[in-house]
């Protein structure tokens, strides 16, 4: 097939977003499909941005352009799934949730802007997909809650799939995370000042709140109990899982998660919260990993657990693997759904 994938494009942010598309084209062109990719230049600041893109998406007819013949568009982000081709799949990682979801009590008036707008266009060009799907049963849940439309659940492997290993469990934590506010290093830095297991949090990545962690890590004198790596390469990433006692992820409300799927391609429990969203589609509290109230305390326990009970961890870690493999999670599974 000769096709077209789009998703937003968004300067030095690199992350979810950018595995899931790269994966994904990569995907496509393997199997001997012609892929052409469109990336559409996407800022949250001004908001009168986001609303000229809605509109010149909207406007862009993907059947033949130049007159070259387009099989298939597939779309995953906003607002590019509002452009147009009589075949068009949509496969959505996430709305523009600050209108949905993360609505602020007291919006400034270019958000409120943004949610008496966005709705709309959403449900117009969603309902004319010839296909929807979402990355998660998370994000479907909240496709229909908010615009009532029906998104089919379809799972795809984190970056590295096939490289994990699976390591003896030596004495510390691992959390690999962007560091903002969804995703709640700060909840696991207050943790740490609570297990009384002799266990280090090692945090890895960068982002809006990298220097409010250091800091609290300098203020409470944590540096014998968290340690930051700004930097991780994939082979460092890689031994970090494989020889971890667990995972934390506790992020809040969170779309998908790779860091759920990559803990149990290394075969380690993950301790995640009940209001964590995505991950709690992948783990099952007590078997495969520990969920938990989002609370410092509660997953300040749930390392103690882990620590004190170091079998029990591993075969937590252990069944973990055998769930993720008997899901059949694969990018030939994906290829065949979105191009079917």
């Amino acid at each position: 097939m000769r096709l077209i994938v789009t998703a937003n494009a968004t300067p030095f942010l690199t992350g979810g977003a950018t595995y899931h598309f790269d994966g994904l084209v990569a995907a496509l062109r393997e199997r001997g499909h012609d892929v052409e990719t469109l990336r559409f230049p996407f800022t949250f600041h001004p908001e009168e941005s986001i609303l000229r893109l809605m509109d010149w998406c909207e406007t862009l007819d993907l059947e033949a352009p130049n007159g070259q013949r387009v099989d298939k568009v597939i779309s995953l982000q906003f607002p590019g799934y509002g452009v147009r081709h009589p075949r068009h799949v949509v496969w959505i990682m996430h709305q523009h949730r600050i209108v949905y979801d993360l609505y602020p009590d007291e919006p400034e008036e270019a958000v409120q802007r943004l949610h008496e707008l966005i709705p709309p266009f959403d449900n117009r060009v969603l309902a004319l997909a010839e296909r929807l799907f979402a990355n998660s049963r998370n994000v479907s849940a909240r496709l229909s809650r908010f615009n009532g439309l029906a998104a089919e659940p379809l799972y795809h492997p984190p970056p590295l799939a096939g490289h994990f290993r699976q390591g003896e469990a030596l004495n510390y934590v691992f959390m690999p995370s962007r560091m903002e506010t969804l995703k709640r290093q700060g909840l696991v830095l207050e943790a740490a000042r609570l297990w009384r297991a002799p266990v280090t949090c090692v945090l890895a990545g960068r982002g809006g709140l990298l220097e409010t962690n250091k800091r609290f890590i300098a203020e409470h004198d944590l540096g014998e109990r968290v340690v930051i790596l700004e930097d991780c390469p994939d082979a460092e990433k890689l031994a970090l899982y494989a020889n971890c006692l667990g995972v934390l992820y506790p992020p809040r409300d969170e779309d998908y998660g790779y860091v759920t799927l990559e803990a149990q391609l290394a075969g380690k429990p993950v301790v995640t919260c009940d209001d964590s969203g995505g991950p709690l589609e992948l783990i099952e509290d007590g078997a495969t990993g520990f969920v938990v109230a989002p609370t410092a305390q509660a997953i300040a326990d749930a390392v103690d657990r882990l620590w004190d009970d170091r079998e029990g961890a591993r075969e937590m870690g252990r069944l973990g693997l055998a769930r993720y493999q008997e899901r059949g999670i694969s990018w030939d599974d994906v290829v065949d759904r979105l191009t079917e």
